[in-house]
């Protein structure tokens, strides 16, 4: 049996390339998954493979849809970005009306790293890269680190990091140019008056609540320009469709 494309085919190489370009792009931006960490008891390696199979299926199906005129990987590959978009639009919604939960949840998943702080190097660059982001430590406060076995005041621990938080809750020297690791080493056996004179001592729950009012505009637009790709990728799919059941309805004639 012989495979051939018809001659006079006028399937659109402008819709087909594009798409095949924006498959392209929309899987880069969204496989870096380096920062994903456990929630609940749930493997981080196990939360990237399953996103990782559903990006490689999504972008197979766009790419090879698009270069093959595929019709049925371009209704997979429409129908998933529908999906998606559906589902980002229900959760802004449902974070927005259930904010308490929101915070709770988030105050669970930041508990629970805590508590698993040492036993992974990608959860500590994770927590560190929030705290110092956020200029805060811990999610209500410094406290929070009695969580952890190794920070914890109790008589029972005999860690050096007793009574202690990690660097990233440290108030950053403008004359070190050589980060301090050991910078929190015991400065919750100081009275507590004294704390913000080294350490950060607003929760990262309360520095997230009062950095989204603030920057309220820069969340709109990224949702917003989310939003427009994937419109944007649902309209290539769409007219990519439609000429090629042009062409194929032409051929019947």
């Amino acid at each position: 049996m012989h495979y051939y494309r018809y001659s006079n085919a006028k399937v659109s190489c402008w819709y087909k390339y594009l798409l095949f370009s924006y498959n392209i792009i929309f899987w880069g931006v969204l496989s870096d998954l380096t920062k994903v960490t456990r929630m609940h008891g749930i493997d981080p390696v196990v939360l990237v493979l399953m996103v990782g199979v559903v990006m490689f299926t999504l972008g197979f199906a766009g790419c090879v849809g698009a270069l093959r005129e595929n019709i049925c990987l371009l209704n997979f590959f429409c129908g998933t970005i529908v999906l998606i978009f559906f589902l980002e639009l229900a959760v802004a919604v449902l974070a927005f009306l259930f904010q308490d939960w929101v915070r709770d949840r988030f105050r669970e998943f930041f508990e629970s790293n805590i508590k698993s702080y040492r036993d992974d190097i990608d959860l500590q660059n994770l927590i560190d890269s929030l705290q110092k982001a956020n200029q805060c430590c811990g999610a209500y406060g410094p406290e929070d680190w009695d969580l952890n076995v190794y920070f914890n005041c109790s008589g029972a621990s005999y860690s050096r990091e007793k009574c202690g938080v990690p660097f990233s809750c440290c108030v950053p020297d403008p004359a070190q140019k050589v980060v301090n690791t050991q910078c929190g080493y015991d400065v919750r056996i100081q009275l507590k008056s004294k704390w913000d004179e080294s350490i950060f001592t607003k929760g990262c729950i309360q520095a997230l609540e009062s950095w989204l009012p603030r920057n309220i505009y820069i969340v709109a637009g990224i949702f917003i320009a989310i939003s427009l790709l994937q419109i944007f990728g649902i309209f290539l799919a769409r007219t990519l469709i439609s000429d090629i059941e042009a062409v194929k309805a032409g051929h019947h004639f």
